[in-house]
């Protein structure tokens, strides 16, 4: 079952948290660098064709790059909630975005200071509520990721949290707001849209060259903050007794990506360095998912690791090479409330097939961030509407148009040789075998979630778990 906070916690927290100096010191630090909205495959590491991304190619070559690391709920805050607490988003109450964790809910703050860590989280925190998520304010980053422009970042109060006691371990959460839209900062000119390699689940209209090229120049801004954070930890001498942790969150404010259980959507970038325990340059097709993040860190910091406290398990293992496999399948889920209206998704993958069951194949699917205005009646993505212009005399356009607002109740994609998912492979009877095993896993994981499927994806349900009155109970393990 999932542990809460009680007062025998507490009182072991006051026992574990009197850690020795010695004890303390060679506990290895934790920094976590969070990108927001960046399509894992726009990366040049996973095979992007146009970014440029020295800080984070570095990164790579000194660590270990995950290929097959996704996130269950393509949206900020389910995303956000799981890496924070190693639960699904059903179990730890944040299943739609903008809403709220379950009261009591026990996350990374609560269980790293336990183990004698200061933990602290700078940037964009979008997870609730506090008691839930009492993270340490670390200031310097703009914690607004809709803000135009964004507010210049300062590495003064990153680097005095990360020096600030050499006897006590630190956890730092970088959470940066690029390349989240309004795409503005960065250098586009350095992006000339007529020489963007468009990938194939993008129409290719003038506009929206433009814009895919303002959102290239803003991974190149978020990979100079990556590396300024880099430099600071090496300025501090921690940088080799730190576990560093880059991640690119879920896919961009593209159709198919961000809002979606697509491959661009759930799939995510993470690298670890650890200098003398992982090795550098090296890839691994080990399967991963936010949700054993947490207790990987558990396990690296000594700390004890319970069945039931987490929906993730530790991938140590990975990381020092002793393993080259740990999940058999990730999962994925989607609730388009509050985004617009209700269209819940669910999704399986084995590394090598993706399952995905659109729960209401007969609505159409719509996005009003992505399609809609802002307040002020400007287009929030004027590219989207050159895309339905276009649908008209331009046959590729129109498919990528239907695709994206009209589904089918089952799909499967061979993404090992399909990873845009362009081709639906689900009515080939060779592969009859293969959609049985995902279909079964995948209602076996949402039954364990105690997860209702449609019923969940309601403006009701939101508001009740804004609220803290979560209306679905996922049952004890």
């Amino acid at each position: 079952m999932i542990r809460y906070p009680s007062i025998w916690y507490a009182l072991l927290s006051l026992c574990v948290g009197t850690f020795s100096g010695d004890a303390a010191a060679q506990l290895p630090n934790f920094l976590i660098i969070m990108a927001d909205d960046c399509t894992h495959n726009d990366l040049p590491v996973y095979g992007g064709k146009n970014a440029k991304t020295p800080n984070i190619d570095r990164l790579a070559s000194q660590g270990l790059v995950f290929d097959r690391a996704y996130l269950t709920s393509a949206m900020c805050q389910p995303c956000r909630a799981e890496l924070y607490t190693g639960l699904y988003p059903m179990r730890n109450g944040c299943a739609w975005n903008h809403s709220a964790s379950r009261p009591g809910i026990i996350s990374m703050p609560h269980h790293l200071s336990k183990l004698g860590y200061r933990v602290g989280l700078a940037g964009k925190v979008h997870v609730s509520p506090k008691s839930v998520f009492p993270f340490e304010a670390v200031d310097g980053f703009d914690d607004n990721c809709v803000r135009n422009p964004t507010r210049a970042h300062d590495l003064k109060s990153v680097s005095e949290f990360i020096s600030r006691d050499t006897d006590q371990p630190f956890c730092l959460v970088v959470a940066l707001v690029e390349p989240h839209v309004p795409w503005v900062m960065g250098d586009p000119s350095q992006y000339p849209p007529d020489q963007i390699q468009l990938p194939p689940n993008i129409a290719d209209t003038p506009r929206t060259r433009e814009d895919f090229g303002r959102y290239l120049a803003e991974i190149t801004y978020m990979d100079g903050q990556v590396g300024e954070l880099m430099q600071t930890l090496n300025l501090s001498g921690k940088s080799n007794d730190t576990v560093v942790l880059f991640t690119s969150e879920q896919g961009a404010q593209f159709p198919g990506c961000k809002w979606t259980n697509w491959d661009t959507g759930i799939h995510t970038a993470l690298i670890a360095r650890w200098p003398g325990r992982v090795v550098g340059g090296k890839r691994t097709k080990a399967m991963v998912q936010y949700a054993d993040v947490l207790p990987t860190l558990m396990d690296i910091a000594g700390g004890a690791v319970a069945s039931g406290d987490f929906d993730g398990s530790s991938f140590l293992d990975v990381l020092t090479g002793q393993r080259d496999s740990h999940r058999t399948y990730t999962f994925g889920m989607h609730n388009n409330v509050p985004e617009g209206p209700p269209y819940p998704i669910r999704s399986v993958n084995n590394g090598e097939y993706h399952y995905i069951r659109n729960l209401k194949p007969d609505e159409i699917y719509i996005e009003k961030h992505l399609m809609g205005m802002q307040g002020n009646g400007r287009l929030n993505n004027p590219y989207w509407a050159t895309w339905v212009w276009n649908a008209t005399e331009d046959e590729a356009t129109y498919n990528l148009v239907k695709r994206y607002t009209s589904r089918p109740a089952e799909a499967l994609y061979h993404t090992a040789t399909d990873p845009y998912e362009m081709k639906n492979l689900i009515e080939d009877p060779k592969l009859q075998d293969v959609k049985d095993q995902l279909v079964k896993a995948m209602e076996n994981w949402m039954e364990s979630q105690g997860d209702p499927g449609s019923p969940q994806d309601t403006f009701e349900s939101l508001r009740a778990s804004r609220r803290g009155e979560h209306r679905f109970f996922p049952p004890s393990n």
